[in-house]
């Protein structure tokens, strides 16, 4: 396990996580997003190609015209 950037204390577990993007008068928000997160500050953080996957969706959803998206992630 590795210890926690941001409050130095925890440790990172596998767990799943809704992020929330807005852009240009949109908001999207992605729930179930899978990431490594702090037991101890509720941090957390997404692996590259998870990352790349949460910014292509939120930037269709802008481009789509939404005004406020909630998207479900598919298990990998």
């Amino acid at each position: 396990m590795h210890n926690c950037s941001i409050c130095k204390v925890g440790e990172l577990k596998p767990g799943e996580v809704t992020v929330t993007l807005e852009k240009s008068g949109s908001i999207v928000l992605l729930k179930n997003v899978p990431a490594q997160v702090c037991d101890n500050c509720s941090s957390y953080f997404l692996d590259p190609a998870t990352t790349r996957i949460v910014l292509q969706k939120a930037e269709n959803s802008v481009k789509n015209g939404a005004e406020l998206e909630v998207i479900q992630m598919q298990p990998a």
